[in-house]
């Protein structure tokens, strides 16, 4: 719809339209007319303003909205100018600094570690028979000697006496035969007895001595036997269960139970090739690298304890890699269980006077590797440095940093050479990943 407004109440002369689209308006000024162009008369403008008096009234209410936007508008406008300035008034960047130095430091590694008893002894029968009593407490600590079971010791005792009989026997005949030989001595030197009848009888005597100490083994082998109808713990340590119970039947060789040496015990683990390979070089320069160790137990505890290296194998396993070690700890509480698995930490070398920073500080171009520190200026400067060792989350910086620079360790990506830069306090997490020694 569009409506003429006009100045004049006699002659009305086109002045501006308002189109109404919906919710949108729109002023347009009309061109410029030519002088030949009809105007309108009083009765045409009143009888237009009787039809048009509505859309006159929604022109109007979307005038207001649109003075409502353009006020919106210029009050954005001047809110986006302060942000700008305030923009403009922060962007020099914050970043988090560390101040060089030079510190000890020991890479230490952790592993898997499996618990052994110190010695684990599987007792088993050594004779046959049937067990008639179990005088022990399963999963109980013995003493070395202390008795564990008791078999029928009737039919070892039967063959003691048999062999004490046969060794009486034998005796017996070794005597008659060193009679015959004294009378065959005498014969023989009377011309009464023949060389050969002489030689004969000499030999019956040495059977006879034979027989005596073949007889004497067997009461020794019995005498033997008979004790072992009383099985006895060959060394001190926890039991186990009992695998056959009172009343069962062994045989030589059968399982009767386990006893486990738990103090001290040993904590077995593997070092990949390459760690191995750095422990002993340590070794062979430090000698305070001594093969001390400790120890996390299941349940994220540290052992009380520090343990010894006391084996390492002479080969690399070609299957996997690794070498075996096997460290010995003290278990005066019984605290560690054979079978358990805990996390061993090795010091496998130690750093002496070192420069170390956080790895995150590092970054590279092509050049090589490169750090932007803080200089005098409160400007960022951009370092080429050469990198040694690393321990964990901590880099060793041999060339390219003193001591005393200020390391920007945070805020360092996207930073270009001498920008200037707003130094802010390290936090805790920040300081604790610079503490020397962190695995």
């Amino acid at each position: 719809m569009v409506c003429w407004t006009c100045c004049s109440k006699e002659y009305l002369r086109p002045h501006r339209a308002v189109v109404v689209k919906g919710q949108s308006l729109v002023v347009v000024q009309p061109p410029r007319q030519a002088a030949d162009t009809p105007v309108l008369t009083v009765m045409e403008y009143l009888i237009m303003k009787k039809h048009a008096w509505s859309y006159e009234f929604v022109a109007l209410k979307s005038l207001t909205r649109l003075a409502c936007l353009t006020g919106a508008m210029v009050v954005l406008t001047a809110c986006g100018g302060e942000a700008e300035m305030q923009e403009e008034e922060t962007r020099t960047p914050t970043v988090t600094v560390l101040e060089v130095e030079r510190s000890d430091a020991d890479l230490i590694q952790e592993y898997a570690g499996r618990v052994r008893g110190a010695r684990e002894v599987e007792v088993r029968a050594r004779i046959a028979g049937v067990i008639l009593d179990r005088t022990y407490q399963e999963g109980s600590h013995v003493e070395k000697g202390d008795l564990l079971f008791r078999l029928d010791p009737i039919p070892m005792r039967i063959q003691l006496r048999q062999a004490e009989a046969a060794l009486a026997n034998g005796r017996a005949e070794l005597q008659q035969a060193e009679r015959d030989w004294e009378r065959a001595k005498q014969l023989f030197d009377r011309g009464a007895l023949s060389a050969s009848e002489r030689d004969r009888s000499r030999s019956q005597v040495e059977l006879g001595r034979a027989g005596v100490a073949q007889a004497e083994a067997r009461v020794d082998e019995a005498k033997v036997n008979l004790s072992y109808t009383e099985v006895r713990a060959p060394l001190s340590g926890s039991t186990s269960l009992e695998v056959l119970p009172e009343g069962s039947l062994v045989q030589p060789g059968s399982l009767l139970t386990n006893i486990v040496r738990q103090d001290p015990v040993h904590v077995t683990f593997a070092l990949p090739e390459r760690d191995a390979a750095i422990q002993r070089a340590a070794l062979i320069e430090d000698d305070s690298v001594n093969g001390k160790v400790s120890m996390e137990l299941p349940d994220g505890a540290q052992y009380h304890l520090t343990g010894q290296v006391d084996f390492t194998s002479n080969r690399i396993d070609n299957a996997t890699n690794t070498i075996s070690l096997r460290a010995v700890f003290d278990n005066p509480e019984q605290q560690l269980i054979p079978g358990q698995f805990v996390r061993v930490r090795l010091v496998l070398r130690r750093f002496h006077d070192q420069i170390l920073v956080p790895a995150e500080a590092i970054g590279a171009n092509s050049s090589g590797p490169t750090v932007f520190v803080v200089d005098d200026e409160s400007r960022a400067e951009l370092r080429s440095v050469k990198l040694g060792g690393s321990i964990g989350d901590l880099q060793i910086i041999t060339d390219g940093l003193e001591v005393g620079d200020r390391l920007i360790v945070n805020g360092q990506v996207g930073l270009d050479p001498q920008t200037p830069v707003n130094v802010a306090r390290p936090d805790a997490a920040t300081t604790a990943a610079n503490a020397p020694g962190r695995e």
